[in-house]
């Protein structure tokens, strides 16, 4: 628990918080239990419940997490109390903006303004700003994806499936996120020390916005990418199914007379009605290849005739 006081306002910042620390709050502050248990909770929807000293809050944003070769977008809890005098933020995870805006309100806590009002846009509106970085990961993916369907040079219909739920994650994640900040936005006035607030506020709403047209259009980018490769992995499939069946096709002749030699009956070029030696000692050998390649080679004509193969 750190705690910075600038004299007008008071900003306590928890990180994995412990029962023994919201026990030490709700002797100090009126907050109800079952917000407190909520902090401890870290699958609380996005949501704002009012109350009639102050305001509870909960944030839902999303992150990148893992490492370069394997990031994966989480999902993380930012739980604020918010009065006239004061603002408490809960957390288990560890926000950056959060903890850049903490250590430059402790070296200059002029930056906290006047009001826990201002002081709780400014951490909204840093975390909504981090959300930018997420599209940039997201824009990545799908330049790579489009290289991979476009080049053909990998499979990616794991990647493809991974990025749409990254996509959906942050929809989920961002839509309820966009409803709190508009009820927000109406509440706030209360613990605005008379700053209009409004304007701030409409801003991060704008953020939001813009933020969940860019992962409309990737879902719809992405869905196209997912057709295409759809296609053109259904196209290479049935080119090489083609050539195999124009490849057995070949060995038709051959078999067919291959299998009458192997036959025990007598046929022209057998032991029993003796060898053919009019081209020679390898007479029926010859034959034999004419026989078999000759028929191929018309075929292969076809083939290409009716387009049905390229050389």
């Amino acid at each position: 628990m750190e705690t910075i006081d600038s004299g007008k306002i008071k900003w306590i910042d928890i990180s994995q918080p412990t029962s023994a620390e919201l026990e030490m709050l709700a002797l100090k502050y009126p907050f109800h239990q079952l917000n407190l248990e909520d902090c401890l909770s870290r699958i609380q929807i996005s949501k704002i419940d009012k109350h009639q000293s102050h305001s509870f809050i909960i944030l839902r944003f999303p992150s990148i997490s893992g490492h370069r070769s394997a990031l994966s977008i989480t999902v993380d809890q930012l739980s604020v109390f918010i009065g006239q005098d004061y603002l408490v933020t809960v957390h288990h995870a560890e926000f950056g903006p959060l903890a850049q805006l903490f250590q430059s309100c402790r070296n200059d806590k002029n930056l906290m303004g006047q009001s826990t009002g201002f002081l709780l846009y400014k951490i909204i509106d840093g975390l909504v700003d981090e959300l930018l970085s997420t599209l940039g990961h997201i824009e990545r993916d799908l330049d790579a994806i489009e290289d991979a369907v476009f080049g053909g040079s990998s499979p990616v219909s794991i990647k493809i499936t991974t990025l749409r739920r990254e996509i959906m994650t942050l929809k989920r994640t961002i839509i309820p996120l966009r409803r709190v900040i508009a009820e927000l936005s109406t509440d706030i006035e209360r613990f605005a020390n008379g700053l209009d607030l409004a304007p701030y506020f409409s801003d991060v709403k704008d953020h939001i916005e813009k933020v969940l047209e860019e992962l409309e259009a990737s879902k719809e980018t992405v869905e196209i990418y997912k057709d295409t490769n759809f296609t053109t992995s259904t196209e290479r499939s049935n080119k090489i199914l083609g050539l195999l069946t124009i490849l057995f096709t070949l060995t038709i002749p051959v078999t067919v007379l291959s299998s009458f030699y192997g036959m025990n009956i007598e046929i022209p070029g057998t032991v029993q009605s003796g060898p053919w030696d009019f081209f020679g000692p390898y007479t029926t050998m010859m034959l034999v290849i004419a026989g078999s390649v000759a028929p191929s080679l018309v075929m292969l004509w076809y083939f290409y005739h009716k387009k049905w193969m390229s050389f």
